[in-house]
C-alpha cells in the first residue's frame, strides 16, 4: 500500500484509513479535511509540490512495491523524443513544454463525444448524497467539459415523480439532474442517464427519450465494482420505507410486516435498506444474453438515442468478454469497466472487501480482451476504467493500461469530495443558504481559514472560474463546483507534466510502454514489462555499437 495515513511532504492526512486510492475508506460530507483530493479543491496545483520550500528538502518513499496494484505500476520517463505536439508547434524545446500538453479526447462509434480532460464522473445515482450536492457535480463537470453520469433509480425513489400504469410521466428530480448539466454544457463533456432493472421497467428511457432526446447517452447497466447485487440505499422513515414498497423495491426488512412496524415503533429497528433487482436473472446462456442485450440496444435506438454506453461491474472474465465483444458487436459509444476497490454511496462492506476482481487485473484482462478483437479486425468499443482512481499519475496509469481502447477514466468518490467542501464552505460564508446546500459546518475549521476567509481567496481557481462564465454570473456558481474546478486543474496539471516526462504531448499518444511493473508478479498479472526488462534490448544495442 503506497498511502499513510501522513503526508508531511504535501502535509495532508486522511482522517480515516486510506484505501488505494488515496481516499479514506469512509469519505464523510461532512469532513474537516485534509487528505489530498480534499486540499487540492482549495489549492489546486499548489499540491502538487513540496510544502515550505525554501526551508526543506523532500525524498520519495514509494521505491518498495509487493503485491499486484496500481501502485506497483510505475510511470516510464524518456530523455529524448517529442510525440503529438500540436500541428501549430514545433520539436523546439520552447514549444515542448507541460502546459503544451493536450488533455482533450473523444469517444463514440459514429458521433464523437468530445471532453476536455480524459475524465469522468461516476455514476451518481439515488443515494442521498448525490441528490443533495447535485448542483456541485453537475455544474463543476459542465464547466470541466467532462461526462457525469445521473445513476440508477432516481425516478423511482423520487417522491414528486409520477408513474402512471408502469412508466413515469413526470420526474421533477431527474428533469433538475440533467438541466442542471445542460445549463453550462458547452460541447465538450455529455450527461449520460444510466438504467437498471426497475428504472427500465420504469420506462426511464422512453421518458428521456421524450423530453430531452439526443442531449442524453443512455447507458445500460449490468453492475458496478463495488457489489455483485442491485444497488441500495438507507432510509429512516417507516412512510418512505412504505412508498418504496409500493413502488415495487425489494426492502429490508420488510415495512408491511406488523411486527416490523412495531420493533420500528420501540426503536429496535431504526432504519430500511432498499435494494434493486437482480438483472438477466431469466437468462441462462451466453447466446440468450447476447439476444436479449441485442434487442435493448435495438430498441433504444429506436426511440431516437444515437449514443449509448453500457456500465458494467468487477464480474469474472467470461461476462468481461461478454461486455466488450457484446457492445463492440452493438457499435456502443463507451463502456465502462469497474473494478473492485471502487466505491459506493452504501453497499454491504464485507461483500466490498471480499467480492470481484481487483481493478487492475479486470483492466489488465479488459486490454488482452479488447487486443483478440482487434486482431480479428473488429472496431472495439471505446473504454472508460473505473475502480479506485483519485490522483493524476493513477489516471496517467490507467490510460496505459489499456491503451488505445481506453480513452477515459472514472472517477466516482474522487469527484464528490470537492462539492461536499465547496457546499459546507458556502453554508458558512452564506448563512441563509446553508439548508438548501446541505452544509454541515457553522464556521470555518482551521485547516480552511488558514488559507482564507472568503470565496476570493480560499479557492485557488476562483477568478479562473469567473473568467468562464462572467463575473455576473458567479453568483449562480456554486462554491463547491468551484472546488471540482479547482481540483481538476491540479489533476490536469499534474497529468501534463507526466505526460510530458513520457513525451507524450497528446492522450492519444499514451501507450503501455509509458509504464512499466515495479515487481515481477505485477509484470505477469498485466502483461506490462519488468522495470529491468522494458528497453533492455535496445540497450545492449547501444552498450555493443
Amino acid at each position: 500500500m503506497r498511502f499513510s495515513k501522513n503526508n508531511d511532504v504535501l502535509g495532508t492526512a486522511n482522517r480515516g484509513n486510506p484505501a488505494e486510492s488515496s481516499l479514506c475508506t469512509l469519505c464523510r460530507a461532512d469532513c474537516q479535511g485534509k487528505c489530498e483530493t480534499w486540499l487540492s479543491s482549495l489549492v489546486g496545483r499548489k499540491l502538487l509540490y513540496p510544502r515550505d520550500f525554501g526551508l526543506v528538502t523532500a525524498g520519495a518513499n514509494n521505491t518498495t512495491h509487493v503485491g499486484v496494484s496500481y501502485n506497483s505500476l510505475r510511470i516510464q520517463g524518456y530523455a529524448y523524443g517529442a510525440h503529438g505536439i500540436a500541428k501549430n508547434l514545433s520539436k523546439d524545446p520552447d514549444d515542448c513544454i507541460f502546459p503544451n500538453v493536450d488533455l482533450t479526447t473523444e469517444f463514440g462509434y459514429e458521433i464523437k463525444t468530445k471532453s476536455r480532460i480524459p475524465l469522468m464522473t461516476g455514476a451518481l445515482g439515488s443515494t442521498f448524497i448525490a441528490a443533495k450536492y447535485w448542483d456541485s457535480f453537475a455544474v463543476g463537470g459542465a464547466l470541466i467539459g467532462i461526462p457525469i453520469v445521473v445513476g440508477e433509480n432516481v425516478v423511482g425513489v423520487d417522491k414528486e415523480s409520477t408513474i402512471t400504469k408502469g412508466k413515469v410521466t413526470k420526474s421533477p428530480e431527474l428533469d433538475r439532474r440533467v438541466d442542471t448539466y445542460l445549463r453550462y454544457y458547452d460541447g465538450y463533456g455529455a450527461i449520460i442517464v444510466q438504467m437498471n432493472v426497475e428504472d427500465t421497467r420504469n420506462g426511464v428511457a422512453e421518458y428521456i427519450a421524450g423530453k430531452y432526446g439526443d442531449k442524453c447517452i443512455i447507458e445500460l447497466k449490468w453492475g458496478q465494482g463495488a457489489k455483485d447485487i442491485g444497488g441500495e440505499i438507507q432510509v429512516t422513515s417507516l412512510e418512505y420505507a412504505l412508498f418504496l414498497k409500493k413502488r415495487g423495491y425489494v426492502v429490508d426488512p420488510n415495512p408491511e410486516l406488523p411486527e416490523v412496524q412495531e420493533a420500528f415503533k420501540q426503536g429496535a429497528i431504526k432504519s430500511f435498506a432498499r435494494h434493486s433487482r437482480l438483472g438477466g436473472t431469466n437468462l441462462d446462456t451466453v447466446d440468450l444474453v447476447r439476444e436479449d442485450f441485442m434487442k435493448s440496444v435495438d430498441y433504444l435506438r429506436s426511440l431516437g438515442f444515437k449514443r449509448i454506453s453500457l456500465k458494467t461491474g468487477s464480474y469474472g472474465m467470461e461476462e468481461l468478454a461478454m461486455a466488450i465483444k457484446f457492445a463492440s458487436d452493438a457499435k456502443m459509444d463507451l463502456l465502462t469497466i469497474d473494478g473492485s476497490g471502487g466505491g459506493t454511496g452504501m453497499s454491504p462492506w464485507n461483500m466490498m472487501q471480499s467480492w470481484g476482481v481487483p481493478s487492475i487485473n479486470l483492466h489488465s484482462k479488459a486490454y488482452e480482451y479488447a487486443s483478440i478483437l482487434a486482431a480479428k479486425g473488429q472496431r472495439v468499443v471505446d473504454l472508460s476504467f473505473a475502480g479506485g482512481f483519485a490522483l493524476e499519475d493513477s489516471i496517467f496509469k490507467g490510460l496505459a493500461l489499456g491503451a488505445p481502447y481506453t480513452k477515459l477514466i472514472c472517477m466516482g468518490r474522487a469527484i464528490m469530495v470537492p462539492g461536499f467542501l465547496g457546499a459546507n464552505i458556502e453554508g458558512v460564508l452564506h448563512p441563509e443558504r446553508k439548508e438548501k446546500l446541505n452544509g454541515n459546518w457553522s464556521e470555518l475549521p482551521k485547516t480552511v481559514s488558514s488559507i482564507g476567509n472568503n470565496a476570493e481567496e480560499i479557492f485557488a481557481s476562483y477568478f479562473d472560474v469567473q473568467k468562464k462564465v462572467g463575473k455576473n454570473e458567479m453568483k449562480n456558481i456554486p462554491l463547491g463546483a468551484i472546488a471540482i474546478w479547482t481540483m481538476a486543474d491540479k489533476l490536469s496539471c499534474g497529468l501534463q507534466q507526466l505526460m510530458a516526462g513520457a513525451r507524450k504531448f497528446a492522450v492519444k499518444e499514451i501507450s503501455r510502454r509509458d509504464i512499466f511493473a515495479a515487481n515481477r508478479e505485477t509484470a505477469k498479472e498485466t502483461g506490462i514489462a519488468h522495470i529491468a526488462d522494458i528497453n533492455d534490448e535496445t540497450a545492449k544495442k547501444i552498450l555493443n555499437s
